[in-house]
């Protein structure tokens, strides 16, 4: 088993690479559409979003529409090369 590559664990997670996959789509994403396509809990969501922006794997940007906060999340070139990976290392697990 060696000749496998490690996935990357903060990909790894469930609601971390669904978050991915929807930014992978997308310009940006608020995080209310986010939550409403993942299924997520608000706490949740944040907690994960969190550590993808800590990873430098999304943007996120905090302002206001009217008086609601608003976040909004983009992915990064970091994040675009990260998830490619994962999909690269996904498929040789795939072809063995």
């Amino acid at each position: 088993m060696s000749d496998f590559k490690d996935l990357d664990p903060l990909l790894h997670s469930q609601l971390r690479l669904a978050v991915m996959s929807l930014l992978i789509s997308v310009e940006s994403a608020e995080f209310v559409y986010i939550r409403e396509k993942t299924g997520a809990t608000a706490g949740n969501l944040s907690v994960q979003i969190d550590k993808l922006s800590n990873a430098g794997y999304i943007e996120v940007t905090k302002s206001f529409r009217g008086k609601k906060p608003l976040t909004t999340c983009k992915v990064t070139k970091k994040g675009i090369e990260a998830f490619e990976n994962y999909v690269k290392t996904l498929q040789t697990y795939i072809k063995k």
